[in-house]
């Protein structure tokens, strides 16, 4: 990051204001670092995208029933709909549970409610950053980075960054990794 605070303030710009844990005793501690979290457009983008399935399995349905007359096409409809009914619903606090912090040696990554997952991912090991966003993320003003390391199980996806942050982490990511390259 850098000495002016400018590198922070554009992770933390337009994002929740700090995450959300479970308060179940079992749950997984957080730590005492700072958490930076996933714009606030990210909730908009993953509520249209469950709605136009949710539109458009109905549509089907309807469209079904109506042409041919028979009721069964309801059934997997009905599964279909009262799954993205409950995506709906959870959305935006599964979307509070999202987080992230860049420690001395790795970025930590933390997702999840009921299955929570955290996952450290040391710069030095950091084989590719890459920021992908689609239509919809364009037009939120939102990104996604991934980053790639040689073991496939410590990959990670943070969805949801604002294009700035998703920039500047990225950049942050790369020249540190380069500063702590390890060899394999």
């Amino acid at each position: 990051m850098r000495a002016d605070g400018a590198g922070v303030k554009a992770l933390d710009a337009r994002t929740f204001s700090r995450v959300l844990e479970p308060r179940a005793a079992g749950r997984l501690p957080l730590g005492d670092g700072t958490w930076h979290q996933l714009a606030r457009a990210y909730v908009w983008v993953q509520l249209i995208s469950q709605g136009a399935v949710f539109l458009l399995v109905l549509a089907v349905a309807v469209g079904i029933q109506a042409f041919t007359g028979v009721p069964w096409p309801w059934i997997p409809a009905g599964i279909v709909l009262v799954v993205t009914a409950i995506g709906l619903l959870i959305t935006p606090r599964q979307a509070r549970s999202f987080g992230y912090q860049l420690r001395q040696d790795d970025l930590v990554f933390r997702r999840g409610i009921l299955w929570q997952r955290v996952v450290a991912v040391p710069y030095g090991r950091m084989q590719l950053v890459d920021i992908t966003h689609g239509p919809l993320d364009r037009g939120f003003g939102i990104a996604q980075l991934k980053l790639v390391t040689a073991a496939a199980s410590t990959g990670v996806t943070i969805p949801g960054l604002t294009q700035e942050a998703a920039e500047q982490l990225r950049d942050t990511l790369v020249a540190v990794a380069e500063t702590r390259r390890t060899g394999l």
